[in-house]
């Protein structure tokens, strides 16, 4: 079983404080790509990971303006932790590091997919993709 990654930088909010909202944050990020993107109240945009190899959808995690900054600027994979309320590096203590090779915007600019060429496991449980539990479905289309 993996460790999970903590940050590598971050912009930590004491726990008492109310969410910040992610435009509070300051973030480098393009003004031209800042303007393309529709985020959650508490500023963040999807990020759906895939394997760049095969297109296999490995996680799906959370960027605000700067954790998107960073992953267009150093090839690492970057989010911001909702539960932490810092920015991690993918990889940092687990050593499954995400190497960056394209990411695309989807045409609402709420969500982003980010390809990258994974080292290790995607998930924090050592599984190589967080989608590993499959539900049953029953209805007359799935037969």
């Amino acid at each position: 079983m993996s460790v999970p990654d903590s940050p590598a930088t971050g912009v930590p909010s004491a726990p008492s404080d109310p969410v910040a909202p992610g435009w509070a944050r300051p973030s480098r990020l393009d003004a031209a790509i800042a303007a393309r993107l529709r985020r959650t109240a508490d500023g963040l945009v999807a990020a759906v990971v895939r394997a760049h190899d095969s297109g296999e959808v490995l996680m799906v995690a959370w960027m605000d303006d700067e954790a998107l900054h960073r992953t267009l600027t150093t090839g690492r994979a970057t989010y911001w932790s909702r539960s932490r309320r810092e920015y991690w590096v993918k990889g940092a203590t687990s050593g499954h590091h995400q190497y960056v090779r394209s990411v695309a915007l989807d045409c609402d600019g709420d969500a982003l997919l980010v390809s990258v060429d994974q080292v290790g496991a995607a998930c924090h449980t050592g599984h190589r993709t967080c989608f590993f539990t499959e539900l049953p479905v029953t209805s007359p289309e799935a037969r």
